[in-house]
């Protein structure tokens, strides 16, 4: 198993990670760094332990609104999903209508033509 070194609020920290998952784990790391940053200059020096708390929490409640946005995406993709297949329903339905009708159309042009060239009258 992979070990990679990681900086976060200035400290550095050996972690291990799945192989190929390194950059994933670096760029994660640099992220919550950077929260942590963000922090440190918006509430001044408040203790480490409070930043990364407060960090971790920020974190979380961004990726709480993300997966709320994803439910509420993929619950749009569903409802287009139905009106879509709906929509597919209905247009064969009319398409197995219209074909009936134009078999019908066909058939009686047909015949009228038979009739009129049987009374000696070409079309």
């Amino acid at each position: 198993m992979p070990q990679i070194n990681v900086n976060i609020a200035g400290r550095p920290y050996r972690m291990a990670c799945a192989e190929g998952e390194e950059e994933h784990l670096q760029q994660l790391a640099r992220q919550l760094d950077d929260k942590i940053g963000e922090m440190k200059r918006a509430f001044g020096e408040i203790g480490d332990q409070r930043l990364i708390v407060m960090a971790a929490i920020t974190v979380s409640d961004e990726l709480s609104e993300a997966k709320r946005r994803i439910e509420k995406l993929e619950a749009e993709v569903a409802s287009m999903d139905a009106t879509r297949q709906a929509a597919l329903n209905a247009s064969d339905g009319w398409a197995g209508r219209l074909a009936d009708a134009l078999d019908t159309a066909s058939v009686r042009i047909e015949a009228l033509s038979q009739q009129m060239n049987a009374g000696g009258r070409k079309v």
